[in-house]
């Protein structure tokens, strides 16, 4: 099961995987690419297409767009049990919780989640420039050395760094930025696309939804960018949005965390899942923090804390810092900020660093903040 945001790729990858697999992809009866959400497929239940295809041969089988059945859960349970020998790939928004649909398919499916683009990535779709992914106690460590021979290797190629940085927080994290010759034609898209979330995704994984809800939850969405990063008040966003209690509000909070609209930055220690009041609430990405700015540019203080919360996040634990940003893995104090960033935060604690932005190759604790987008 590949489950991921929409629009980072999760079709892509499905249709790439079979045609790897099968280069004869046309005309095989070995492999079969199944859209949910076609109207032609939706006429019969996917267990039933799969039969017809197992039992004349097929081996592979790419289900795209899965949560839009409202019997997936049961429907791959049976083809699993079913067809042992059939190799079935899905994707699904990253809402569907395995646990939760009305068959258990947790012990029965492995799951990988399909993050946006990191900016190393965007280099290399975007520039033809290929570099290797660093750990992050190479960032840590020996930033000193790496972060130069990007530098070098991208102006090579007449790229700067920071230009190009600059570039992949507006519009690099979507794969689909590459479909459109501007940034504003790829922002409106994205919004489009964030309303689809809510307007149609959200609906397929809870269909008990009402239209107020929906209403609600986009209200929602569009009070928190205004004010990123959002320390909660819960009672505030209660009033704001006409809603008699926290259980609901939390609820609403929950499914943009999980449709990867929002990220909720808890005290260390805390579950993120239980949602009880986290420390600091953000957008998704920072392509998100520009397609939703009311005023055509976001602030930079917070595009860079949602960069890096959001890309290190996919690899590691990231926490709220107390008196700095962020704890990484419960022991790396990080600080992010611009190049001019003091060291107030940090002083006096152990395994502390500064990420700062307009910085191409830092020095000691002064790390680029560019240099996380290698983490993948």
């Amino acid at each position: 099961m590949l489950t991921g945001q929409r629009g980072v790729g999760k079709t892509t990858c499905l249709v790439q995987h079979l045609v790897d697999q099968y280069p004869d992809y046309l005309s095989s009866r070995r492999c079969l690419y199944l859209p949910v959400d076609h109207f032609v497929v939706a006429q019969k239940a996917i267990h039933e297409i799969a039969t017809d295809f197992a039992n004349e041969g097929g081996e592979l089988l790419c289900v795209d767009e899965v949560h839009k059945s409202s019997t997936w859960s049961r429907d791959l349970k049976s083809i699993i049990d079913s067809f042992p020998n059939l190799r079935v790939v899905a994707s699904g928004s990253s809402m569907l919780q395995l646990h939760k649909g009305s068959h258990d398919l947790s012990r029965r499916v492995l799951v990988q989640r399909l993050e946006g683009l990191s900016f190393r990535e965007y280099l290399a779709i975007r520039r033809g420039v290929q570099l290797n992914s660093l750990a992050l106690h190479q960032i840590l460590a020996g930033h000193e050395v790496e972060a130069p021979q990007i530098v070098k290797k991208l102006l090579n190629s007449e790229l700067h760094v920071l230009a190009e940085f600059r570039d992949y927080l507006a519009h690099g994290y979507y794969p689909f930025f590459l479909q459109f010759k501007d940034k504003k034609s790829f922002l409106i898209a994205l919004e489009q696309s964030i309303h689809a979330v809510i307007e149609s995704d959200l609906l397929a994984i809870h269909p008990s939804m009402t239209g107020n809800t929906v209403s609600r939850i986009k209200r929602l969405l569009s009070a928190l960018a205004a004010n990123v990063p959002f320390t909660p008040d819960l009672k505030k966003l209660r009033g704001l949005l006409g809603i008699a209690d926290d259980r609901t509000l939390k609820d609403y909070l929950q499914c943009l965390q999980e449709a990867g609209l929002v990220m909720a930055i808890s005290k260390q220690g805390k579950a993120l899942r239980s949602m009880e009041k986290p420390d600091r609430i953000y957008l998704g990405d920072p392509n998100i923090a520009h397609a939703l700015a009311a005023s055509g540019e976001p602030d930079l203080g917070s595009i860079r804390e949602t960069f890096f919360c959001r890309i290190v996040s996919a690899m590691h634990s990231v926490s709220s810092g107390g008196s700095a940003d962020f704890l990484v893995d419960g022991k790396f104090t990080i600080e992010v900020g611009g190049k001019n960033k003091g060291q107030e935060q940090i002083s006096g604690k152990d395994n502390a660093y500064l990420a700062l932005d307009d910085l191409p190759i830092g020095s000691m604790q002064r790390i680029p903040l560019w240099l996380f987008g290698f983490l993948y």
